[in-house]
This record gives C-alpha cells, sequence and structure tokens, in this order.
C-alpha cells in the first residue's frame, strides 16, 4: 500500500476512537466541552491520575486509625490491611458510610488526636474558611500523624445545589494554609500538571482518551491539581 493510503487510514482509525478526533482536530477552539462532568461520563477524569499518584506515592502514611470525605475509596485501595480503624466524614447522615457528621471548619466537629492519617481529596475548595478547617485538620491528628490533602487548580467548576465551589488554589496558597496550621519544616506541597493535562481537563476529556505520557511532564504554571502533606 502506498504510504498516503496508509497515512489517512490510520488518521481513520484514530478518529474512530472515543474522543480522540475531537481532541486532535482544533478542540480547544470550541466553547463547548466534551464532557460537563470533569470526563466523568466518558471514563477516568484528568485529575483523578494525579490524585492517585500522589498518594500512591504517600501510602505508607496510610495506617492505623484513618480518616476520609464521603466515602473510605482510597483508605482502603492506599492503606490495605494497614488501616485498622476507619472513620468517614460527611455534612449529613444520609450518608450511610459516615462515622461523623459535620463542618470539617467546625471546632469540635473532629474529635482530637484522633486519627494516624487524614486523607483529603479536592474537598478544601468547599470550604469557605479554608483556614479553620486546617487548623482543625490539625488538631484531629496525633502526634505524628500526616494529613494528605488535594485541591482543585485549573478546573472547570461544577455548579451545584448541594454545595458551594469557592476556591482554586495555587503551590503558594495551599503551602501557606498548612505551614499556618503546621510546623513549616514539616509541610511539603507540590503540583501536578501542565499545558496540554488542563486544556484536556478543561473540555472534559477522560484519562483513557488522553496520551498518558503527555501527562507526566510537569509544568508549574499549568497545576491541574495541587497536593500537600504536613505532619503532626
Amino acid at each position: 500500500m502506498p504510504l498516503a493510503p496508509k497515512l489517512r487510514s490510520l488518521v481513520q482509525r484514530l478518529r474512530r476512537v472515543r474522543g480522540h478526533s475531537t481532541l486532535w482536530r482544533g478542540r480547544f477552539a470550541s466553547t463547548t466541552p466534551l464532557s460537563r462532568d470533569f470526563g466523568l461520563d466518558r471514563g477516568t477524569p484528568i485529575d483523578r491520575y494525579y490524585i492517585e499518584s500522589f498518594l500512591a506515592a504517600h501510602a505508607q502514611d496510610i495506617h492505623g486509625s484513618v480518616l476520609e470525605v464521603v466515602h473510605p475509596t482510597y483508605s482502603r485501595r492506599f492503606g490495605g490491611d494497614r488501616v485498622t480503624t476507619q472513620h468517614v466524614v460527611d455534612l449529613t447522615d444520609a450518608n450511610p458510610n459516615a462515622t461523623i457528621i459535620g463542618d470539617l471548619a467546625e471546632p469540635g466537629v473532629l474529635p482530637d488526636a484522633a486519627f494516624d492519617n487524614i486523607i483529603l481529596t479536592q474537598t478544601m475548595h468547599l470550604i469557605f474558611d479554608m483556614a479553620a478547617a486546617v487548623r482543625q485538620l490539625r488538631r484531629a491528628l496525633r502526634p505524628g500523624g500526616v494529613v494528605l490533602i488535594t485541591v482543585p487548580g485549573i478546573t472547570p467548576v461544577q455548579l451545584s445545589n448541594d454545595y458551594r465551589w469557592y476556591w482554586s488554589l495555587t503551590d503558594d496558597s495551599l503551602g501557606r494554609l498548612l505551614r499556618d496550621a503546621f510546623d513549616p519544616h514539616q509541610v511539603t506541597v507540590r503540583s501536578f500538571g501542565n499545558l496540554f493535562a488542563a486544556t484536556a481537563f478543561l473540555h472534559g476529556a477522560a484519562l483513557e482518551e488522553v496520551p498518558i505520557r503527555k501527562l507526566d511532564n510537569h509544568d508549574p504554571a499549568y497545576p491541574v491539581i495541587v497536593a500537600g502533606r504536613a505532619v503532626a
């Protein structure tokens, strides 16, 4: 087969892969996203690739008495048998997984010095008084306990009647929040993402629709998420 027909055949095959054709053919010019649900209706949201990479890198911190928000998905996945006591916090008792009910920013909702690890993924932006919430997280950790936190950076905003989306953060803002409540020497913060990842995420492309290798380049000017680790 001559080269030109081979190339046309390859392009046609790529275009049949869901999402690839629209992404590779100038999708950036569209004013309509592929998905308004972070790509969840198409596959795995791109930000979860970074969230889960961060948690996997710090899996040894997830042990003992662990607190997670809404559902213990990541505690079970990354903590496994190291988790001896599992707690879940949510705003309402409508969640059957919840063992603690209330607003993380409110004093007294979390017990004092109760947890070896707190996993707080993509939650802080829903709390208006983030500084108060971080102080309560610090109070709820046992000495040597670790909070693993991720927050949105460059992101679509999900509109909901159930909550308000207040913030998107940077390395500097998450770093300051954590260092104001924890020993600054016990805080590390980093971002994940680049221009390609941010663009694909804004359009609602799923992880399965993009080349993974292009997500691994880090450009701090385009943070899709920001992640922090702080030790009590």
